[in-house]
């Protein structure tokens, strides 16, 4: 589907990608529905929990370096604000680099619902341009001004020509979407419509579009070697530097849910090559993201080189390790761009996935492709059981206590604690580059034996912590937990 540049508004994953927050089956009749026409959201008769596409929108934009984020909301739609801006400042830190981003709320009451509020919007905007003099505004909406109609893009597009700086509308409702990673899209709109200018020149640069640049250091080595330089997207990236994105040879992702839709914002406005490929993680996805890259920039011996010096180095030690995992059993949860990566990288362990939890599942991206690691898993993996759970953890402790897995592996901090209240060892992989390339390969594999050896954390928090769930739950079948969506 083409992205439409010429709009403010993004549309949700559901109507642009058909994708879905319910399902209960197997990998392969997954795919099966997809590809038949089949497809179709469950829904549920409850609903533990979920997230807000706000959240993902404006702490993405917040990551870039002296910006203003403005959150034209409830006060308690910008409680989001602290926790961004200490980690964005800690990265900043880290890195050696300064930023002055700002995240303010408009702090909407009774009577800004009712009268509307888009002259003291704008008045705000004026104040904060006044106060902190930031290269670029982003104006997110919320709940409360969707419902009321609130005209954001008027006062944006009006304060812009006042105060000569980008000021652009960040239209991320919360009840618009199911799936809160539609607002990576909300923001990736928001840089290409009102920051990336057309391009004068090539440059030997890549996009690395990735959450905290936790291997900026190794990549630009191994960039280096190609003669190209990486650009991390978003956190600590400048306003300039995302102006010039359509300038790059090509852009890459260590997440398919998180930059999905710039990638192929940029190759259709601009021509700039998005390698949707397997993402770095594993040997096999290491590889092929590597080689995918070598063949694009023309570089194909220099990649051959490196992995043949980084072989002869980790894959002994890899294989030695892989040893002791092998026969393992797991349980998968986590947003699909990880989860079918991660599942890709614990059978290259040797550990059998026996269920995945999916938070959503995107059957196609916007170039209409399928995404390439759910590709590679329908291609060489067993059927094994699959739901789509939108983070429904009464859900994922009915199917631990089904399975009763060795292992959970989880990427958020909420899922992956009641797993070990379960008396279930769990891995926690908040880290994005957790297994990256041959030694963050072989790192994981360590920490899987760690976990799997040492259990007394599961068998201490499992004998004094009573669960809120009781037998008869843990008895009902996981296809329980929704119903098929009707025409």
């Amino acid at each position: 589907m083409a992205i439409n540049l010429q709009e403010t508004t993004v549309g949700t994953r559901e109507n642009r990608l058909g994708s879905i927050t319910g399902y209960c089956g197997s990998l392969r009749d997954l795919s099966g529905s997809c590809r038949c026409g089949r497809l179709k959201d469950g829904e549920r008769c409850f609903t533990q929990s979920s997230g807000c596409n706000s959240g993902c929108a404006l702490n993405q934009l917040a990551g870039i370096r002296n910006v203003a984020i403005i959150n034209h909301a409830p006060s308690g739609c910008t409680a989001i604000a602290s926790r961004s801006t200490v980690i964005n400042r800690q990265l900043a830190k880290k890195r050696g680099v300064t930023t002055n981003t700002v995240f303010v709320g408009t702090d909407m009451n009774e009577q800004d619902t009712i009268f509307g509020s888009t002259e003291s919007l704008g008045k705000i905007i004026r104040e904060v341009y006044r106060r902190y003099r930031p290269e670029a505004i982003f104006v997110g909406t919320s709940c409360v001004t969707g419902i009321i109609g609130e005209d954001v893009d008027t006062v944006t597009r009006k304060v812009a020509e006042e105060i000569k700086v980008p000021v652009i509308p960040v239209h991320c409702e919360g009840f618009k979407t199911r799936i809160w990673a539609t607002g990576f899209d909300i923001a990736d709109h928001a840089v290409l419509t009102g920051i990336v200018k057309p391009p004068k020149e090539k440059r030997n640069v890549i996009n690395f579009k990735n959450f905290c640049n936790g291997k900026r250091k190794e990549i630009s080595e191994i960039f280096g070697r190609l003669g190209v330089e990486p650009l991390f997207l978003y956190r600590n990236s400048t306003v300039e530097e995302l102006s010039h994105l359509s300038e790059s040879l090509a852009t890459v992702c260590i997440c398919g849910s998180l930059g999905t839709y710039l990638g192929n914002g940029l190759e259709q406005a601009y021509g700039v090559p998005y390698l949707e490929t397997l993402n770095p993680l594993g040997v096999v996805g290491f590889e092929t993201w590597l080689r995918t890259i070598g063949k694009t920039i023309h570089k194909e011996r220099e990649v051959e080189d490196y992995i043949s010096e980084e072989r002869v180095k980790y894959l002994p030690q890899i294989e030695e390790v892989k040893k002791k995992l092998s026969g393992l059993r797991a349980v998968i949860g986590m947003g699909p761009g990880f989860g079918f990566e991660i599942a890709r990288v614990v059978e290259e362990l040797g550990i059998q996935v026996v269920w995945q939890a999916l938070w959503h599942f995107d059957s196609q991206h916007d170039n209409s492709q399928t995404p390439a690691a759910f590709q590679y898993m329908l291609d060489r993996s067993e059927n094994y059981k699959l739901s789509v759970a939108d983070q429904q953890n009464h859900e994922l402790l009915n199917i631990l206590n089904h399975y009763k897995p060795d292992l959970y592996f989880s990427r958020h901090p909420g899922s992956t604690v009641w797993a070990i209240k379960q008396g279930i060892p769990a891995v926690h992989i908040e880290d994005e580059y957790m297994a990256f390339g041959y030694q963050g390969t072989l790192n994981f594999a360590y920490t899987i034996l760690d976990t799997v050896t040492n259990r007394s954390l599961a068998r201490n928090l499992a004998a004094r912590v009573k669960l809120p769930y009781t037998d008869w739950w843990y008895r009902q079948e996981p296809s329980h937990f929704y119903k098929e969506a009707t025409e």
